[in-house]
């Protein structure tokens, strides 16, 4: 006869199997591309630098352009749209919900997430950091920067306004940082047409548009999800809840296209 202890024993790995990461049945790879949905491509515009004392320096490489909209005229591809899976419940988009990660995702490539500054941009203008990274500002530049990081919401605590002497650079540690669907906004305020955003995942599955206007998400679990993409002068591509897409396992599924517009 068996006693209460063996049936403990007996139940721990199931135990540990429950109260472990999710598991996913399989793995695939979605991609598509963001275009511009308005009749005619917004043309470049240049940033206001006539009464910087860094005029001199910000035009060393030509006009500094404004990013908010990077439109490809040749193809509408909308450049800097935010892309990320989030959890289907009950209709709605959960952003800050965990998803199964493949195995070779489990851990970020890099510890840091950095934004520089090297010609009166900043560059990446759009970051996503999953919440194991650390956002890093950075000044490579030869004049001086500033970084004034507007928390979200539920990011309020990591709001600081910093002067970035050249070479200099700014941390935001992962322990303070809390995901959400909303981003934190960065701006120089030395600068004042200068602006970024740093987005926060529970998970690795989000990618920023290219100059073409496409995104690719790989290894993302198999199952039914929401896509949601946010768009800096766009606002929500598709809605505020995303898109309900189903990723099957071993495939991939080129989901077309998605309008941005002003």
């Amino acid at each position: 006869m068996r006693s209460l202890r063996d049936f403990a024993l007996l139940a721990l790995p199931a135990a540990l199997v429950l109260s472990g990461p999710a598991r996913a049945d399989g793995w695939g790879t979605i991609k598509g591309r963001v275009v511009y949905g308005g009749a005619s491509v917004p043309a470049p515009v240049k940033a206001d630098v006539e009464k910087s004392k860094d005029k001199e320096f910000c035009l060393k490489n030509g006009p500094v352009l404004l990013q908010e909209w990077e439109v490809n005229p040749k193809n509408k591809g909308v450049r800097w749209v935010m892309v990320w899976l989030a959890k289907d419940v009950d209709g709605k988009a959960d952003t800050t919900a965990e998803l199964p990660v493949h195995p070779s995702l489990a851990a970020p490539k890099t510890k840091d997430v950095v934004m520089d500054q090297p010609c009166c941009r900043f560059e990446p203008h759009v970051v996503g950091l999953r919440v194991s990274q650390n956002f890093v500002g950075k000044n490579s530049a030869t004049i001086q920067h500033n970084m004034n990081i507007i928390g979200n919401s539920v990011n309020q605590k990591i709001s600081k306004n910093q002067l970035l002497l050249p070479g200099g650079t700014m941390r935001v540690d992962a322990a303070r940082l809390r995901p959400y669907h909303i981003p934190n906004i960065i701006k120089c305020d030395i600068h004042p047409w200068m602006s970024g955003r740093v987005f926060v995942f529970p998970h690795p599955y989000f990618a920023v548009t290219d100059k073409d206007g496409n995104f690719e998400i790989k290894n993302a679990p198999a199952g039914k999800f929401r896509l949601v993409m946010l768009h800096e002068g766009g606002g929500w591509v598709a809605s505020r809840q995303g898109k309900v897409i189903t990723i099957e396992a071993g495939k991939t599924k080129d989901l077309g296209e998605f309008k941005a517009e002003k």
